[in-house]
C-alpha cells in the first residue's frame, strides 16, 4: 500500500494523505477484502453455480438477484456468487431449455424450470450445503478482523498527524512481518 500526499490540500495542519494500492492510483480496485472470494471466501466452480441455480429454481421461480441473495444466505456468507457468474449461467440454462424467463408482476425477469430443468434439478445436489460446511469460523473471524484493520488504517490516514502516520506504518509493517512469520514457522515444523 502506498501513502502519498496530495499537494495543495491540507487537513488539520498536514497534507492530506491517501492510501492507494496497485499500479493504477486513480482508480479504486475491488476485491481486496470483498465478496465472492476475494481471498477469504470460497470461489465456486461452474458446476456448483449451475447446480445451485437449478436446485433453487426447483423450489420456486426467482430472479437473478434473488438467487444471489439465497446462496449468500444459505452459506452464511461463505459463498457470494457475483452477477457475472449467475446471469451468464441463467442464459446458458435458458439456451439449453432447462429454464425459461417470464415477467413478474414487478416487471423483473423471473426464471423458472422447464420440465427438462426439473428432471435435471432432481439429480443435482444442493451445493450450498457442502460449501456452507466448508465455511470456517476462524476464517470468517480473520476476514472480519482484516476489515477492521483496514477501517482503522483509513481513520488514521484521514485524521492522524504526521507522527501518527509514521507510527501506523510501523505497526502495519510489524503486523505483516508477523503474519509471514506464522507461515514460515508452520513450514519449518513440516520439514
Amino acid at each position: 500500500m502506498t501513502a502519498f500526499a496530495i499537494s495543495g490540500r491540507r487537513y488539520r495542519g498536514h497534507d492530506h494523505v491517501r492510501l492507494m494500492s496497485g499500479p493504477r492510483h486513480g482508480r479504486r480496485r475491488r476485491g481486496h477484502f470483498g465478496p465472492a472470494h476475494a481471498g477469504f471466501g470460497r470461489r465456486a466452480g461452474r458446476g456448483d453455480i449451475r447446480a445451485a441455480i437449478l436446485a433453487l429454481l426447483a423450489e420456486q421461480p426467482m430472479h437473478g438477484y434473488q438467487i444471489i441473495q439465497e446462496l449468500t444466505e444459505r452459506t452464511d456468507g461463505v459463498w457470494r456468487p457475483s452477477p457475472g457468474s449467475v446471469y451468464p449461467t441463467l442464459q446458458q440454462l435458458e439456451d439449453e431449455d432447462l429454464v425459461h424467463e417470464t415477467a413478474s408482476e414487478s416487471g423483473k425477469r423471473v426464471y423458472e424450470l422447464t420440465d427438462a430443468g426439473r428432471e435435471q434439478a432432481a439429480t443435482s445436489p444442493e451445493p450450498w450445503r457442502a460449501i456452507a460446511a466448508e465455511g470456517d469460523d476462524a476464517l470468517v473471524a480473520l476476514r472480519d478482523l482484516a476489515h477492521q484493520v483496514v477501517a482503522a488504517t483509513r481513520q488514521v490516514a484521514h485524521a492522524g498527524s504526521a507522527a501518527q502516520l509514521e507510527t501506523a506504518q510501523t505497526v502495519l509493517r510489524d503486523a505483516r512481518r508477523s503474519l509471514y512469520r506464522i507461515l514460515a514457522e508452520d513450514d519449518a515444523d513440516d520439514s
